[in-house]
């Protein structure tokens, strides 16, 4: 696991440190108010975004003290720190969201409008005591984060997808699509991203699955990552794109640019929504279609989901082999049949045949992963594609989860097993000097 940088660390050590206690209190909140519109009118905040951010806090810190003193404020130090720190966080953050993102155990946070905030600790929902002070304040929190990838939100485009400067996903909606008030939710990305050794010691597979994923990403073979909604699917590709060697070059598409590879030759593409006139959209396909021009080793796409599968399907099966993307599916069965019902969505009428050919000739691995109700995110089946036989696509499951019940704490029992089916793709691992020892696939006798 790669080390948090000491400075990150210490700044998320410090923010958590001032808000480890309850929210402020009535009194607290009337002087944060009254505060923070005097610094309205001595500080020029248009300049915050031309200064270093620690400069930034620095100096707002040193304005609100000095207010303080200017109004004798009847306030204890801890009372005075827990002000000042929620002003710095008003000014140049997200507000009262500013503790939970410091927090590293929080997955998911889920802002159900101003007074009621839930997040995601250890795969389990809970009920925060953070809210807003009204709609409008939570609106202008939304608008800050939109605005600062180039986005909109606004009656006539209510809801929009956005990042936040680590990459953590942003989905906000608001009136009048969200009844009762804006809705937010930010799909967290950790300072300290996960490896393999990281999902091995959390139970989400084997040493053994970990060898052989390391193994397809080397050996170029197409992988479909498949799983619902915050079952790890872009964790995984995180990882399985770590296995890409350094000398590669890699293009990644993506809705909103959220994967974090490390190789020194990335080129990073995000779609673009239309402006306020209806013009200048630019779709995932649009960027699949453009990437082929731009001499990929490798593709990698956030996530397929509409028609871009098509050209997906045609990069995999035209020379640009090793391509990696996720899809929202609960089977592998189901996630080759996603991909067919996206590829209709281009108005292309092609034979169910042919369709399937070019599907099972272009990937060559799919990864189920599944969220099971312990809160665990596990990779729960491995298949290949075989090939065709007749009309239908065949596939051959290596790896399956086997679940055995559920302990006393309420935790699911089981694990990985190998089916006993050896690969077709083994042989192509040996071609390549890849070293993958068949017993691998045999499965575990007790």
């Amino acid at each position: 696991m790669t080390a948090v940088p000491e400075k990150a660390a210490q700044k998320a050590e410090n923010r958590q440190a001032a808000n480890d206690s309850t929210a402020l209190t009535h009194a607290e909140k009337e002087w944060k108010h009254k505060i923070h519109q005097r610094l309205l009118q001595v500080m020029d905040l248009s300049l915050i975004g031309t200064v270093e951010e620690d400069h930034a806090r620095t100096e707002i810190r040193e304005i609100v003290q000095r207010l303080f003193a200017e109004d004798s404020a009847p306030l204890s130090l801890e009372q005075r720190r827990r002000i000042v720190q929620d002003i710095e966080d008003e000014v140049m953050g997200l507000g009262p969201l500013e503790p939970l993102l410091a927090d590293p155990k929080v997955a998911d946070i889920l802002v159900n409008g101003a007074k009621q905030v839930f997040v995601e600790r250890h795969g389990k929902l809970e009920l925060t005591d953070v809210q807003f002070n009204d709609d409008d304040h939570l609106a202008n929190i939304i608008d800050r984060i939109v605005s600062g990838v180039g986005r909109r939100i606004d009656e006539s485009s209510p809801m929009v997808d956005a990042r936040l400067k680590d990459g953590s996903r942003v989905n906000a909606v608001i009136p009048p699509l969200s009844i009762d008030g804006p809705m937010m939710s930010i799909r967290r990305f950790g300072v300290d991203l996960l490896q393999m050794e990281d999902l091995i010691e959390f139970g989400a597979l084997t040493e053994e699955v970990a060898e052989v994923l390391r193994g397809i990403v080397k050996a170029e073979l197409n992988i479909l990552i498949s799983g619902g909604t915050g079952a790890g699917k872009t964790t995984m590709l995180n990882v399985l794109s770590g296995f890409i060697p350094l000398d590669e070059r890699i293009v990644t598409v993506e809705d909103s640019a959220e994967l974090q590879l490390r190789q020194p030759h990335v080129v990073r593409l995000e779609t673009r929504p239309p402006n306020i006139e209806g013009n200048g959209e630019v779709t995932q396909r649009d960027l699949v279609r453009n990437c082929l021009r731009m001499r990929p080793d490798r593709i990698v796409v956030g996530e397929v989901r509409g028609p871009e599968a098509l050209d997906m399907l045609q990069a995999m099966n035209t020379g640009h082999d090793g391509s990696l993307t996720t899809i929202h599916a609960n089977t592998p069965r189901d996630s080759l049949t996603r991909v067919e019902n996206m590829v209709s969505m281009t108005g292309i009428n092609f034979p169910s045949k042919v369709l399937r050919e070019q599907i099972a000739s272009a990937i060559d691995v799919v990864i189920q992963l599944s969220r099971h109700e312990d809160g665990r995110r596990r990779l729960v089946s491995m298949a290949e594609i075989n090939g065709m036989e007749g009309e239908i696509i065949t596939m051959s499951e290596l790896f399956r989860f086997e679940r055995q019940g559920l302990d006393e704490n309420g935790m699911i029992i089981g694990g990985l097993q190998a089916t006993g089916i050896v690969p077709g793709f083994h042989k192509t691992l040996s071609s390549r000097g890849i070293d993958l020892p068949i017993e691998v696939f045999h499965p575990v006798t007790n």
